[in-house]
């Protein structure tokens, strides 16, 4: 059974968010796409000041099975980035909801967060 933390946000393709205060969330993926995928061995993060769309694309990981793409769980401008992930991507299977976190976004409104799930949602989702 996947871990579904009760405090953050997920979206149906397996990115979640968590609050960091002021408009700013971190982004990453979810326990069940990191399981999913297999050995993560490269990602391609954000750039610092890309601004993506939700439901954009914003980066791509690659493991031994397959390549997946990123998509941005809320429209905003990402303001930093994990760069231990460059050198050690497999964190994104180690930790996927702690120091496997992927890129951090501030957004300038609130209206998206609905569309998101919460931890019960998403759990109906993947089971």
């Amino acid at each position: 059974m996947s871990l579904v933390p009760a405090e953050l946000k997920y979206t149906k393709d397996h990115e979640w968010i968590q609050s960091t205060g002021s408009n700013r969330y971190k982004v990453g993926i979810t326990d069940y796409a990191q399981s999913a995928l297999g050995d993560i061995v490269y990602i391609q993060l954000p750039k610092v000041g890309d601004s993506h769309s939700q439901g954009k694309v914003c980066g791509e990981v690659e493991s031994t099975k397959s390549v997946s793409e990123i998509y941005a769980p809320l429209s905003g401008v990402v303001v930093s980035v994990n760069q231990q992930l460059d050198s050690a991507p497999e964190t994104l299977n180690q930790d996927p909801y702690g120091s496997g976190w992927i890129y951090e976004v501030e957004i300038s409104g609130d209206s998206e967060l609905s569309t998101l799930l919460d931890s019960a949602g998403y759990t109906s989702l993947i089971s």
